[in-house]
């Protein structure tokens, strides 16, 4: 994974305006966003699949450094005032308070365009049709709309303070966490000439250790160390958002992290020689501390 994010980092910074061009505070918004820390789970996920079914992996770089600046834009907005109002991020002040709040949304937009057309966009892809550049952005716009990301988050919203069913409590880790997660699994399988069929179970481990990595998020709001998360502990409880700990308690929600991490190793054991980094991955999901 260290490998990978390196590789990832290099083509972001290549991608990306420099923070002299102007306007160089919207540039510098964007850059200071981007590269403040970061596990890169998602672009790594792209590359690591599109390996499994094809020896290079280069194709995949514009698409995966795509999505990295997609979810990067979501982060920005999310800790937005009018949202989660939070003023700490991977150890480092967010955007809008690194830098005027209307420089960060104009970042989380320029971010998200330019995401997209690096998924897109014919001209910076290495041997990659048409058809599947529309599949891509096919995926990637449904699952950051109003039935992907930005629903999941409108529920979230919706639901702080407020006891809701296990059903809405899963409908927005799916939405807001885990869909953007397996699309990105999806994404490498296309770009790696994946059948229907592995594409399919990618898919379902995707979605997987997607609700276990927002499972694990609630359970270090409570239990997590500060220092070592980077962000304050217990916002969500302050927040009266909702979550796992808050609707299930703390050991039933232990309990359903480790379902889920058994369910995506079960998918996992599908691939057989590439398991291992699936396995691992998801086990990394389940016992990280940040």
């Amino acid at each position: 994974m260290k490998d990978k994010k390196a590789i990832i980092d290099e083509y972001l910074n290549r991608f990306l305006p420099m923070a002299n061009e102007e306007p160089e505070m919207l540039h510098k918004a964007m850059r200071y966003s981007v590269f403040s820390g970061g596990k890169r789970l998602r672009p790594i996920l792209i590359i690591f699949a599109t390996q499994m079914f094809s020896p290079d992996f280069t194709s995949a770089l514009p698409a995966a450094c795509g999505v990295e600046l997609i979810h990067t834009f979501s982060l920005i907005h999310d800790d937005l005032p009018a949202l989660d109002n939070d003023t700490m991020r991977r150890g480092v002040p967010v955007c809008h308070k690194a830098f005027p709040e209307y420089v960060a949304i104009l970042a989380g937009d320029a971010l998200l365009t330019l995401g997209i057309r690096l998924i897109s966009y014919e001209g910076i892809h290495w041997s990659v049709s048409y058809k599947k550049l529309v599949k891509l952005s096919n995926i990637i716009t449904f699952n950051i709309g109003s039935r992907g990301l930005a629903g999941g988050e409108m529920m979230d919203l919706f639901s702080q303070g407020k006891k809701i069913s296990y059903d809405e409590l899963l409908f927005i880790h799916t939405h807001k966490t885990a869909n953007l997660i397996s699309a990105s699994l999806e994404i490498g399988g296309i770009l790696g000439g994946a059948s229907p069929k592995e594409i399919e179970i990618l898919k379902k481990y995707g979605t997987e250790i997607g609700i276990a990595f927002q499972i694990k998020d609630d359970i270090l709001d409570v239990e997590g160390n500060p220092k070592i998360l980077g962000k304050d502990i217990k916002s969500d409880i302050m927040a009266e958002k909702a979550t796992y700990p808050a609707v299930l308690g703390m050991d039933k929600s232990k309990k359903e992290l480790q379902e889920r991490i058994e369910k995506a190793i079960n998918y996992a054991d599908y691939f057989k020689e590439d398991m291992w980094f699936l396995k691992n991955l998801a086990l990394f999901i389940k016992n990280r501390s940040a």
